[in-house]
């Protein structure tokens, strides 16, 4: 297996504006391309918008999905990845021939759909539905997986993905800045963001602090230690909707160490180099093969009820 080139990407996507969304995919795609990445992996429903669909009817939410492969918005990213010459990765809102309705993230590149994944813990519309299945994929001889935002956060995922062959997971989300039970959290002004210019440093402040990036850093290289895995994640910064992202899209090898980060207060990308060597040398490959499935099968396998339960949706209001 060789080393392969990995970008992520931050933006500011415009809601329900699938040709501003994908024109900004294109131009951060080919500025990725031209630095060597072989692929390119976007945030959470970076092609339609995300956040303000929690106020969309199931009609409203129609509109805006497409069919995975044939929609629109999927021929316009395998022409992108075809005129680029790079894996493209993106999200959107999927149904299918019986108008269900899915969160779904793709690859794409040249000849076409390389894998497809719909979100297992969707909660921004009361009318998806949640997909039952992982996502494993093969780019460039390296074994790939997909988990969408709130998936990340239960690790029996990120384990059974690895646990399925995904030496590489991306993740793609719409996180931080938003209200939590833990402490430090909380919204971040939208005025921050549109004063940037004057004033980096408050709004840098904010970004990093508990309500964005300290967060992060509370879970997210344990995911790729513990596993040994490579996590590709991505973030939009800037306005979603009426909230504030904070981007940090960022690329942590095995050990769990940050080895790319966006960290411009803009749209921007990163690279990496991926290495197979690290996947063998980090802790995660050897507490893997020491498992002892034998005291925990059905331990986890236990039946329980779900719940998912997002308190800043708590008192928002949805349209059912």
């Amino acid at each position: 297996m060789d080393t392969i080139k990995i970008a992520t990407a931050q933006f500011e996507n415009k809601s329900g504006d699938k040709k501003y969304n994908l024109s900004v995919i294109d131009e951060l795609s080919k500025k990725a391309a031209d630095e060597g990445a072989q692929a390119i992996a976007f945030h959470e429903c970076s092609v339609t918008g995300y956040t303000f669909a929690r106020h969309l009817s199931k009609e409203q939410m129609l509109d805006i999905s497409e069919l995975i492969p044939t929609g629109e918005s999927v021929e316009a990213l395998i022409a992108i990845a075809a005129k680029n010459n790079i894996a493209i990765l993106a999200g959107l809102f999927e149904k299918d021939s019986d108008d269900n309705l899915f969160k779904a993230y793709i690859c794409v590149d040249k000849g076409g759909l390389k894998g497809k994944f719909r979100k297992l813990h969707p909660f921004i519309n009361p009318h998806l539905t949640p997909g039952h299945s992982y996502c494993v994929f093969d780019l460039n001889g390296w074994k790939c997986g997909i988990l969408i935002c709130y998936d990340n956060n239960i690790v029996e995922n990120v384990r059974a993905t690895k646990l399925l062959g995904a030496d590489i997971i991306f993740m793609p989300h719409v996180t931080m800045c938003t209200p939590s039970t833990r402490p430090g959290a909380g919204f971040v002004d939208p005025q921050l963001w549109h004063n940037r210019e004057n004033d980096p440093t408050s709004l840098r402040l904010e970004f990093d602090g508990l309500k964005g990036r300290q967060w992060l850093m509370k879970w997210l290289p344990a995911r790729a230690y513990d596993n040994g895995i490579y996590a590709v994640f991505s973030n939009p910064i800037g306005m979603d909707d009426d909230q504030l992202k904070n981007g940090c899209s960022m690329i942590i090898d095995p050990f769990g160490d940050i080895i790319a980060e966006c960290r411009k207060l803009d749209n921007d990308f990163v690279v990496a180099t991926l290495t197979p060597e690290k996947l063998k040398q980090a802790g995660g490959y050897r507490y893997i093969k020491a498992r002892r499935p034998e005291l925990y099968r059905d331990i986890i396998g236990k039946q329980h009820k779900s719940e998912q339960k997002v308190v800043w949706l708590n008192n928002d209001p949805i349209v059912k």
